[in-house]
């Protein structure tokens, strides 16, 4: 008896230690798979974040390709200052009118200053990850207006405007649609921001191109255009790459979640719209002039790579070719539209690349939208007007808003500081004039009649 009981007191304090390790181990698995999977999505966002921040070089390349010598060291200054501005304008105020408590869904109220950080906890840390991310966002919004003010802007003026946009203008659509605001409530789908981001930067930069004029020599007494020869093509090509590379931070970070496997889908359809837009913006300009004109078809993978943005998690790769394909065709059409018929100078395209196909792309969802990828039909796939109809209140909405505020703007800084270079300074370029220097000093450019 007394054996017996013996060797049960000996299971026993065998059986405890090893009861004890196992459900202690089973709260050690499951914290150790919740802290992997914020580090995960930590991590991801972050690499996300940087190549978007990329992007800021692919358009100084963009824009300095496809406009003239004498204001390429000018054009990378804007770029490069419209970030650094733009970095501070955003942690100051922008991120908290984005993405604070809301104030009747129209703009946010709190975390000025990054005032939600925390370096102390994880959702405190989460805020610098989400913040960083969100700020390339922001810039990449202010940024997009400079190629289309290109050659003849004050400097001045360009970094005044910068804030601006970082700080208020950007943002309240950035509320209205990603913030919880009343875009949102109503079920409007952007997710990495044709609308948002892109259609925010081209509209401001068709009010500021309409209030600055063209550039000297560009438009003749009759009415006909002159084309204003790029200096350097390899170098915007070079940007359309960087561009193209960068969007896969820009989609598919957009989950801020690497334990998301739809990064995998939304990294398929970004790449295949862009592709189809490139091909079809040859194509169209091929049969249209004769030859494949090659700023077009970089263009054209620009505008399949805007277009969807909007609906990148929510579209079959089919329907991303088809969306990016069409995007190809609107550019050719809206560039020439806008140059010929508008007279509105645009030196890269912005209005058309981003504007317009932004619009469209954000449209589109409305009509391509399947169930199995994102939750939503859209028109073509039985889901009926509703959802398109909510996205053509959000492209409406977010055109009056930026069109009366970067008005205001734009109207402000002419009458104040002034918005354009003297005409001697225009025709010696801005390198020598706003900042002293040469982009090639120590070369001699010829040009040939």
């Amino acid at each position: 008896m007394l054996k017996n009981m013996k060797k049960r007191w000996i299971a026993t304090l065998l059986l405890v230690p090893l009861i004890l390790f196992c459900f202690g181990g089973l709260g050690f698995a499951e914290d150790t798979v919740e802290s992997n999977a914020i580090a995960i999505n930590t991590v991801w966002t972050l690499i996300a974040a940087f190549l978007v921040f990329f992007m800021q070089a692919g358009f100084a390349m963009v824009e300095a390709g496809f406009t003239r010598a004498k204001n390429a060291a000018n054009i990378m200054m804007k770029n490069l200052m419209d970030f650094a501005v733009g970095s501070i304008a955003y942690w100051a105020v922008g991120f908290a009118v984005m993405f604070g408590t809301s104030v009747f869904g129209l703009f946010g109220r709190s975390g000025f200053f990054l005032s939600t950080g925390d370096p102390t906890t994880g959702e405190g840390l989460w805020q610098f990850a989400f913040w960083i991310f969100q700020a390339v966002f922001a810039a990449t919004a202010a940024t997009i207006v400079s190629g289309a003010m290109a050659e003849r802007t004050k400097f001045s003026s360009y970094l005044t405007y910068s804030v601006f946009i970082t700080a208020v203008i950007y943002p309240v659509v950035g509320h209205w649609i990603w913030g919880g605001g009343w875009l949102s409530a109503k079920g409007m789908i952007d997710f990495a921001g044709s609308t948002v981001v892109h259609s925010v930067g081209g509209w401001a930069a068709l009010i500021g191109a309409i209030l600055l004029g063209p550039r000297l020599g560009k438009y003749n007494k009759d009415g006909s255009s002159n084309a204003i020869r790029s200096h350097n093509i390899p170098l915007a090509s070079l940007g359309v790459f960087i561009l193209w590379f960068g969007w896969f931070g820009f989609n598919p970070g957009s989950t801020t979640a690497g334990t998301n496997l739809s990064i995998a889908v939304i990294a398929v359809t970004t790449n295949l719209a862009a592709a189809a837009g490139a091909i079809a913006a040859m194509a169209t300009v091929w049969v249209q002039f004769g030859k494949p004109d090659t700023s077009m078809a970089m263009n054209g993978a620009l505008a399949g790579l805007v277009a969807v943005t909007a609906g990148c998690a929510n579209v079959s790769p089919l329907s991303a070719i088809l969306i990016g394909a069409i995007a190809g065709i609107i550019v050719v059409f809206s560039v020439e539209f806008i140059d010929k018929v508008l007279r509105i100078d645009d030196p890269v395209g912005a209005i058309s690349v981003h504007g317009v196909c932004g619009a469209w792309g954000t449209l589109a969802v409305g009509l391509f939208a399947q169930e199995p990828y994102g939750g939503t039909n859209g028109l073509f796939f039985g889901g009926g007007f509703s959802q398109l109809f909510i996205q053509i209140q959000g492209v409406v909405a977010v055109f009056l808003w930026v069109a009366l505020t970067a008005l205001i703007l734009f109207g402000s800084i002419k009458r104040v500081i002034g918005l354009r270079v003297s005409k001697e300074d225009e025709l010696k370029g801005l390198d020598i004039s706003e900042h002293g220097m040469e982009s090639y000093a120590g070369f001699q450019i010829f040009t040939t009649e």
